[in-house]
């Protein structure tokens, strides 16, 4: 069984390189975010990272369960979002001096990070406008807690993580030989080759790669789902131009496809 503390840890090391692609996923101006450990019967979030922030008022908050917005979120384990935090009447307003009087905030979202089935962070994103944080800002921070998710397992690999996720390649490998459907099989092979490879822990390229900024805006759309039409239209480039970008960016990482090359330039640094 993992330790709370190694698992705090890990969260708060892979925290800093997500809080950017946090911002750039949802349009919110203002993310920071933190670990949780058990203190006292209750779960205890501890704000660690801040970016966009007028200063550090936010820094070192401790959260517990059911306190405010990011205690909201850890109980209910789902993300919450208020278009006013001041005045919203759902949330306890036990942190409204640094959220409300030093930093200014109104709309705010908070987004559980769960690790093998617990909450073990919160990743949150702010406006200092008051308006309504939407739908897809919510979906896309997800995308980006299931990242940092992601990342914490394969630092400090939890075996219950890694049998489930070896026991759900072997379902999608059996499913794809067993089906009668030529181009489904295929399919599934692709698709089953592909999360197999960025299930696998990706070292840095010797020397330490290095990446274009368009090539690195490139690979942080891709990281939140999006495909080579949406990165067009995002980066005001033409699809070929992007495939072109992609390319090179798997080249200069040693990798095949796109979902490694988002995992091997997390593993060096790079987004």
């Amino acid at each position: 069984m993992i330790d709370d503390e190694a698992m705090s840890r890990a969260l708060d090391a892979v925290l800093p390189r997500h809080l950017a692609e946090l911002r750039s996923a949802t349009g919110l101006p203002v993310v920071f975010g933190g670990s949780t450990r058990p203190v006292q019967g209750a779960l205890q979030l501890t704000i660690s990272r801040t970016a966009g922030t007028y200063g550090d008022a936010l820094r070192l908050v401790r959260v517990v369960t059911g306190r405010g917005l990011g205690g909201a979120a850890m109980e209910r384990r789902t993300p919450c979002r208020v278009s006013d935090y001041a005045s919203t009447p759902g949330i306890t307003h036990d942190y409204d001096q640094a959220v409300v009087e030093d930093e200014q905030l109104a709309s705010v979202m908070a987004y559980p990070v769960v690790v093998d089935g617990a909450v073990r962070g919160v990743l949150y994103g702010a406006a200092r406008e008051s308006s309504r944080i939407g739908d897809l800002a919510v979906r896309n921070a997800g995308i980006v807690a299931a990242h940092v998710a992601r990342d914490v397992t394969a630092l400090i690999g939890t075996p219950a993580a890694q049998g489930r996720v070896a026991t759900a390649l072997d379902e999608l490998a059996e499913l794809a030989r067993s089906t009668a459907d030529p181009r489904l099989r295929a399919r599934l092979s692709r698709i089953h080759t592909e999360l197999a490879d960025a299930a696998t822990p990706v070292q840095p390229v010797v020397g330490g790669p290095t990446l274009s900024p368009r090539e690195a805006e490139a690979l942080r759309l891709v990281a939140v789902g999006s495909t080579n039409a949406e990165v067009s239209a995002e980066m005001g480039i033409g699809v070929v131009t992007v495939k072109s970008y992609l390319h090179s960016a798997m080249r200069k990482l040693g990798v095949t496809n796109r979902g490694r090359a988002v995992v091997a330039a997390r593993a060096a640094g790079l987004l």
